[in-house]
């Protein structure tokens, strides 16, 4: 299918700087100059729901003795005595931009849509912290969740571990981790939304969709820059998901993919291996789209459609009726 006509305008305007002003590339910037420019475009891209009855701000403890902020969202008040489900949730943002901030919309439909909590964290990112810094923030939020979510009022047998472009990178590799320590909390499913899965892409899509549409093989190469300590890093599964040698036991995966993204044919390779090691998959490709959809909801009618898909996956995971479906689809 050809590029969604939204879509290819939109570009159009980035590219002309009308969408937040002169487009700098990422590659031209301080980390720093990328997360302002990054948390500024946004909020004209995405759809904000109301606000949900619960959301909270919280501080999560971390092994090494720091602190990260997490934002819970949930439909009402988590309860001990009638806990809810929860996805944890990993922004993207290639380990060196994103935040709660730029993701608050999509978590707060996602919450909205399936009934579930939502709880998004702000990992720390490079090149302030490098690899592995950023998956060992998110085990430890999943690790929190385990000891502090009965309290809190998560029911830790209903737990989904989900993320877009980096975040679904962590999403995967923490379903790998989880497979391997059964201490963990075990999730029920894992949401991969355009996730990276490769430290050397040199796939048909990277070269075909690496220039012009939006994420580009330049910023890639950024990210990795900033995110990795060493090309020994390439070959680490919690860097590289497609790396991991076995695949079999990890929780099943809702694969959300854009046809026009650089990183679409790995993440079709995985899907591939997981499926190839018995794992239940759920692949959707959203032709006409690019990376970043997701959160295009001011653009195009798929980005909520594709939100909608996700939160009713979380429903049939969880084996819960969701208190709303999603207002704009």
């Amino acid at each position: 299918m050809s590029l969604d006509p939204d879509i290819e305008a939109l570009l159009e305007m980035v590219e002309a700087g009308t969408v937040s002003g002169d487009r700098i590339p990422f590659p031209q910037l301080t980390a720093a100059q990328a997360r302002a420019d990054f948390d500024v475009s946004s909020p004209l891209l995405d759809v904000d729901p109301d606000p949900l009855a619960f959301e909270h701000t919280l501080s999560l403890p971390m092994r090494d003795g720091t602190t990260i902020a997490a934002r819970l969202f949930a439909t009402a008040a988590p309860n001990p005595e009638t806990p809810l489900p929860v996805l944890l949730y990993m922004h993207g943002g290639g380990f060196v931009v994103g935040s709660l901030e730029s993701h608050q919309p999509l978590c707060r439909g996602l919450s909205q849509g399936s009934g579930a909590a939502v709880l998004s964290i702000a990992y720390r990112l490079a090149p302030e912290h490098k690899f592995p810094t950023a998956f060992e923030d998110a085990l430890d939020a999943l690790i929190w969740i385990g000891r502090e979510g009965p309290a809190v009022g998560f029911d830790i047998s209903r737990i989904a571990v989900g993320g877009d472009s980096a975040g679904g990178t962590l999403a995967a590799a923490l379903a790998i981790a989880a497979r391997d320590d059964q201490s963990l909390p075990q999730p029920v499913l894992q949401v991969l939304a355009y996730p990276g899965l490769s430290a050397w892409p040199q796939s048909e899509s990277y070269s075909r969709y690496g220039s012009g549409y939006l994420l580009a093989r330049e910023t890639i190469d950024w990210f990795f820059g900033q995110y990795l300590r060493d090309d020994s890093d390439r070959t680490d599964w919690r860097f590289s998901p497609l790396s991991a040698q076995d695949l079999s036991g990890v929780a099943p995966a809702l694969l959300v993919l854009a046809e026009y993204d650089p990183l679409v044919d790995e993440g079709r390779d995985y899907a591939s291996r997981l499926k190839q090691a018995g794992v239940d998959v759920d692949l959707r490709l959203y032709a006409g789209m690019i990376h970043e959809f997701l959160r295009m909801g001011n653009v195009v009618p798929d980005a909520l459609r594709a939100q909608a898909v996700i939160a009713e996956a979380l429903v049939a995971a969880f084996g819960v009726s969701p208190a709303k479906v999603l207002q704009h689809v």
